[in-house]
């Protein structure tokens, strides 16, 4: 096993345990499949790392907070490791082991959330998140000032707007943060781009169907919204195109496409993914669902 990360985890878990005789001789196979986009921005590593923790920590009977073992593999999987909604804390201790997570609330807390993905680009970015974070730290002023002072203020705001459920301000505070730490990577030298010219089409279309509708209204008005994204960004017919029990869309009305003003992009989007909030790990116990066979070998091989 080369994978420093992933020794990180496995090294990690092992020295929070008194292990015996038998565990000091265990190899450890490990198997992992996303049944998304790796690395193209979809918190792939953060899927995976809080998979693979969960794994350990149930293997070697570890029953405590999981997210900073999570987070010597990837910094975002310490918060995958909670269903719900979870607030990652910064911490002080310069080892980072205070630097964890903790559930807000579970999922059920606001069980009509839903989560509409448009993937533009499935490749692997050019840039990964790893490498575009360390250059943000080393050469971005932007990044120092939003660390200091807009963050600890937002996080505050966004748990309040959780626990209350007040979706206008949950989708100001989230819209304005992805806005800033866009324009922290662009503050970065060199700097670099996570959004591409379709992707500035998809920001302009909601923008426009809000003010249209002198609300934030994408989460009330889920099938008008992917109406409009079937309009606006029509696929090419691929059998996978769409991914998720997706309610019925509604075509967006003549009056309101006008009133948008707003381009056609004809199979410029890869795939829609529609989910909601997750419940966090869950261990499969049906040996038909394992990746692994009996033998402790990828089924595949």
């Amino acid at each position: 096993m080369n994978n420093k990360r992933l020794q990180n985890c496995l090294q990690r878990i092992k020295s929070k345990v008194t292990l015996t005789n038998e565990m000091e001789l265990w190899k450890i196979h490990i198997c992992s499949n996303n049944n998304f986009p790796t690395a193209a921005g979809l918190a792939s590593s953060a899927a995976g790392y809080a998979c693979l923790t969960a794994a350990l920590a149930k293997l070697y009977n570890y029953t405590e907070n999981i997210s900073e073992i999570a987070r010597t593999g990837s910094g975002s999987a310490c918060r995958s490791v909670f269903g719900g909604f979870v607030r990652w804390y910064m911490g002080s201790e310069p080892t980072g082991v205070d630097s964890i997570s903790k559930q807000i609330t579970p999922a059920s807390h606001w069980p009509e959330m839903r989560v509409i993905i448009l993937v533009v680009n499935d490749s692997s970015k050019k840039i990964s998140s790893a490498v575009g974070m360390k250059r943000c730290v080393q050469t971005s002023e932007l990044l120092k000032y939003r660390a200091e002072v807009c963050v600890p203020k937002r996080v505050e705001l966004m748990q309040k707007a959780i626990i209350n459920k007040n979706y206008q301000q949950f989708a100001e505070l989230t819209m304005k943060d992805s806005n800033q730490m866009h324009a922290v990577c662009l503050d970065a030298y060199p700097s670099f781009n996570y959004l591409t010219d379709v992707s500035h089409a998809i920001i302009d279309l909601i923008n426009s169907y809000n003010e249209a509708s002198n609300t934030i209204k994408v989460k009330e008005n889920v099938p008008q919204v992917l109406g409009l994204i079937d309009h606006f960004f029509p696929s090419t017919g691929k059998d996978d195109y769409k991914r998720g029990d997706f309610p019925i869309s509604i075509p967006p009305s003549k009056d309101l496409v006008e009133k948008l003003n707003c381009k056609k992009h004809q199979g410029s989007i890869k795939s829609i993914i529609y989910t909601r909030v997750g419940e966090g790990p869950t261990y499969l116990d049906d040996p038909s669902e394992h990746l692994l066979n009996n033998s402790g070998l990828p089924k595949g091989l």
